[in-house]
């Protein structure tokens, strides 16, 4: 009867196409994904089931035990239990350090530094927590070596190089460690799924996989993610969905600076930003981005303005960059970098219409310096003053900071958070600032005795303040 029942199963492989944004499934190729509306996302994977000859499963699965239920007083919520990685940008971008039980995504482009943070956290952590870091990507000689150049003391670290999920799953419960670091999840899978590593079936399993074990324990998890050539994060959407916080690593990998950026946090702020110095010995924390950001730049050139960014509750001064010339083409360029190229366009249209500098047969270059990258419409001022500057061939002032939002008829609209920006400049030694005249009146000026302020309500004002 035994070998007449294993005959009579049925070995049945059926085709379902998923959508790679938000993990819908089809029995049928689409061009276009119903659920999220996005183009040529739907990719094939084949699932293998196995029946008895009436088309049921051979073995029914156990019943399921009713779920632990608790009274919201009961559940113990202590903020300041965080766990502190020993690097102080690292812990400003995770809102105060590590939460117990919180599942971590850190993405970036190949070789930007994603491995090389979490070993030397391990290095520092490790004194206090027990650390299984899980090898998938590289070996185990790979990652000891990486640790020797690092000076990371792997006492307390515990490795391992499998990719099974499953066994991944009963190394945690049979070790209890005390941190999870998995570097990468497109390198697990799940062997009862027949799709290959790093599709989207396997890395939805086997995240949620891990994170049922680690939350359920209260163990932090890290997990390395890739990206794909556009520089979106790999894999299915709601990846980003299921973990509580997302970590991206921003910057080029041929310079030496990195700038850690939180997309997501359940537990902080995502504004916040960490910046990093790529040197021989690893990453190396840049106590004052300001500085760093305004490092070698041109003195008494035309083309130049400061201004200043606020990345969470961190005032950033950056460098605003432009570069007007005569075309050489029927159509002049307009390139920008760091800057939105659809408001650099509105900015150039508001300079011709209210201010009389035609731009229409000129070449216009827009640049942030240092990499950064400006989402704030405060910026607005220092581009436009960059550009007349460097249209007229007229230098601005070297201490200089300009701040306000330019609007379509030209007026200067008021920023946020004026004065601390205006603490940061005036701390590292700017000494004039052009401010909307809105912000100048919350601005207790004693503060800054030797400062020079000059309130504009529209960019002529403006103007007329740097030729001053």
């Amino acid at each position: 009867m035994e070998e007449r029942s294993l005959l009579a199963q049925k070995t049945k492989v059926k085709t379902l196409y998923v959508c790679s944004q938000c993990g819908y499934e089809s029995p049928k190729w689409l061009g276009k994904c119903p659920e999220c509306e996005s183009w040529n996302t739907m990719t094939e994977e084949s699932r293998v089931t196995v029946s008895g000859s009436a088309g049921r499963s051979i073995s029914a699965p156990p019943a399921a035990l009713p779920s632990e239920v608790r009274s919201l007083e009961a559940v113990s919520a202590d903020e300041s239990v965080r766990y502190k990685t020993g690097m102080r940008e690292l812990d400003r971008v995770l809102g105060g350090g590590i939460v117990p039980g919180a599942a971590i995504l850190v993405c970036g482009d190949p070789g930007i530094g994603k491995s090389t943070i979490l070993l030397q956290m391990c290095g520092t952590i490790q004194r206090d927590l027990r650390i299984l870091y899980v090898c998938g990507e590289e070996s185990m000689r790979q990652v000891k070596l990486r640790a020797n150049r690092l000076g990371v003391d792997g006492g307390n670290i515990l490795m391992t190089a499998s990719t099974d999920a499953e066994q991944l799953h009963e190394t945690i419960l049979q070790n209890k460690p005390d941190l999870v670091i998995v570097d990468s999840i497109q390198t697990l899978s799940i062997r009862s799924i027949s799709s290959s590593c790093g599709s989207v079936t396997q890395v939805r399993e086997c995240t949620q996989l891990l994170m049922n074990v680690c939350k359920s324990s209260e163990i932090p998890l890290f997990v390395v993610g890739h990206v794909n050539k556009d520089g979106g994060i790999a894999g299915p959407k709601v990846l980003e969905h299921m973990v509580d916080t997302v970590l991206y690593f921003e910057g080029d990998r041929n310079l030496s600076y990195r700038i850690l950026r939180s997309i997501k946090n359940r537990f902080g702020s995502t504004n916040e930003i960490g910046v990093f110095q790529m040197e021989e010995g690893g990453l190396h924390e840049v106590e004052n981005p300001s500085e760093m950001l305004l490092a070698g730049r041109p003195l008494d050139v035309s083309g130049t303005c400061i201004t200043c960014l606020m990345e969470g509750t961190r005032p950033l001064l950056v460098e605003v960059q432009a570069l007007v010339a005569k075309t050489s083409f029927g159509n002049p360029r307009r390139i920008s970098t760091g800057f939105d190229y659809n408001r650099a366009a509105l900015l150039i249209a508001v300079l011709e219409k209210r201010a009389g500098y035609f731009m229409g047969n000129l070449d216009v270059f827009l640049n942030i310096a240092g990499g950064m990258r400006i989402d704030e419409p405060v910026a607005d001022l220092a581009v436009v003053l960059a550009l007349v500057s460097n249209l007229v061939d007229r230098p601005i002032h070297s201490k200089l900071l300009a701040l306000g939002e330019v609007g379509l008829t030209g007026e200067v609209r008021s920023a946020s958070h004026v004065a601390q920006r205006v603490g940061e400049a005036y701390r590292l030694g700017f000494d004039t600032f052009v401010l909307p005249r809105s912000n100048l009146r919350h601005i207790d000026q004693s503060q800054f005795p030797q400062a020079t302020f000059y309130g504009v309500s529209n960019i002529s004002e403006a103007f007329r303040a740097i030729q001053k």
